[in-house]
């Protein structure tokens, strides 16, 4: 049973990489990823809150929004304010359904000409085919390249002086919840994101996968970056108490339920769910 489980089960474009490091490798979210290393949950939440660990969250999705009307379609299919982001500027949100609950928690990134949504690994195929259902309202396209993009998380304190050796962004002049287009270890067109899912400073790197194993050697290549695993990832990110979609949310609460109605912009106008939000 157990080899036709793991049969349909994805892999990131550093399995290879891991499994050289020794990682315990467990099924999550359809992919086969690293729980852990030889060093340990502990080092590595540890590392990552005295100097910098490095994730390989790439069974994250991706989706990309384009056309006249794509900050509508974005605004209408997640609850914060869309149209009040700066080209460069991240914010974070919830997709909702018609009953208001929790669908997923999302990222949305806004480009000069275009808009990206991160969603989670598990909710990958649900919340494309979700959104989907509202496009005919819009003049707007959604593609899903969530194959097409290996996404790195470099978080910790020292995380900026690492990737500095590695880049020819100003990584001072990003704030956090902001992100620019530039230079990575030779990589080209890489999507430097000061963002994170721990509670420390870090970047998140979205670039093609075909160059994933050459930046991943790159960035660990001196020594002190910390491979870590979905393990400390889960335990950064409690002690922070940051939402975990399936665990602290889903479809059976409402932002409000879940103390996320920060996260709601009532007074933007029309979304999914919002009849239900304004009446609790």
């Amino acid at each position: 049973m157990a080899s036709d489980s793991t049969a349909t089960l994805k892999r990131t474009a550093l399995h290879s990489i891991h499994t050289a490091l020794g990682a315990k490798i467990v099924p999550f979210a359809g992919f086969e990823m690293p729980v852990q290393y030889p060093t340990g949950i502990t080092a590595e939440h540890n590392a990552v809150r005295t100097g910098a660990g490095l994730f390989d969250v790439s069974h994250m999705g991706e989706f990309i929004v384009r056309g006249p009307q794509a900050v509508e379609f974005v605004s209408y299919v997640t609850t914060n304010d869309v149209a009040k982001l700066a080209v460069g500027q991240v914010h974070y949100s919830t997709i909702l359904n018609e009953r208001g609950t929790i669908e997923d928690d999302c990222l949305v990134y806004r480009f000069a000409d275009h808009l990206m949504i991160v969603v989670n690994a598990s909710n990958i195929r649900k919340d494309f085919d979700h959104i989907s259902k509202y496009l005919p309202r819009f003049d707007a396209t959604l593609e899903d390249i969530s194959d097409d993009i290996a996404l790195l998380a470099l978080q910790g304190p020292k995380a900026q002086q690492i990737l500095a050796r590695h880049t020819d962004v100003d990584l001072e002049a990003i704030q956090y919840y902001h992100f620019t287009v530039g230079t990575v270890a030779g990589v080209k067109n890489v999507i430097v994101s000061r963002t994170g899912y721990t509670g420390e400073d870090g970047f998140e790197l979205y670039f093609d996968p075909a160059r994933a194993e050459h930046v991943w050697r790159e960035l660990t290549a001196k020594g002190d970056v910390t491979p870590a695993g979905l393990g400390c990832r889960d335990s950064l990110r409690l002690e922070m108490g940051m939402a975990l979609y399936g665990n602290d949310i889903d479809d059976t609460v409402t932002p409000l339920e879940a103390n996320l109605q920060w996260l709601v912009k009532l007074a933007k106008g029309e979304f999914v769910g919002r009849e239900v939000l304004q009446q609790q």
